[in-house]
């Protein structure tokens, strides 16, 4: 607030601190402030955390494994909630758990490479969802030609990226990464998460 007020003074020609042997003079008029509107009471869904992971198990989505490389060596965990965002510039999103311990170090990269899994490797994403444990223990990877990031060996897609904005949502955190690089093969079916199970794609 105050960075903001001093900003304010200087664009309209106002001293910011007073000249010595002078009077202060009167303080400047407060700058308006926008009418902040607070979620009522009454506007408050009240929505069972079980009965919202319920419902929104029926929405299907493909399952990833996002990848990054710190001081530390690799890192990674199972996301779920992976998305394209933009197609120019090129820009993904996914999700993660403001309470995850894999972020930090994904932030302090700077960047990352999600990894498509594909039909057979639903064994893959159940060690990359186990906290605590050397995820990358027996997993077969190359750096990522852009970041540097591991990308994981035999997955149908990847997509390479570097940061670009974080944002709060609730409990989680909305990370969008500006894509550097990314590679498919054209064979192969996808893994699919339905209803707290995995799943394949039928035509």
């Amino acid at each position: 607030m105050a960075a903001t007020a001093v900003r304010y003074l200087r664009s309209v020609g106002a001293a910011t601190t007073a000249a010595p042997g002078t009077p202060a003079g009167p303080p400047p008029e407060a700058l308006p402030r926008p009418d902040l509107r607070a979620v009522r009471d009454d506007e408050r869904l009240l929505v069972a955390p079980a009965e919202f992971r319920r419902v929104l198990g029926h929405f299907a989505s493909g399952v990833t494994v996002v990848t990054a490389r710190d001081a530390d060596g690799p890192t990674g965990f199972a996301c779920q909630s992976f998305a394209s965002l933009s197609l120019d510039p090129p820009l993904v999103s996914f999700m993660v758990a403001r309470t995850s311990t894999t972020w930090p170090r994904i932030a302090r990269a700077g960047a990352f490479c999600v990894n498509i899994l594909g039909a057979e490797q639903g064994a893959l994403c159940r060690a990359f969802a186990v906290s605590g444990a050397d995820k990358f223990a027996g997993v077969a990877h190359e750096d990522a030609p852009a970041t540097g990031s591991p990308l994981l060996d035999s997955v149908p897609a990847w997509i390479d990226c570097r940061v670009h904005a974080v944002h709060t949502g609730g409990d989680h955190l909305i990370v969008v990464g500006r894509v550097e690089a990314l590679g498919a093969v054209d064979e192969g079916e996808p893994l699919l998460f339905h209803r707290g199970a995995f799943g394949r794609f039928s035509r």
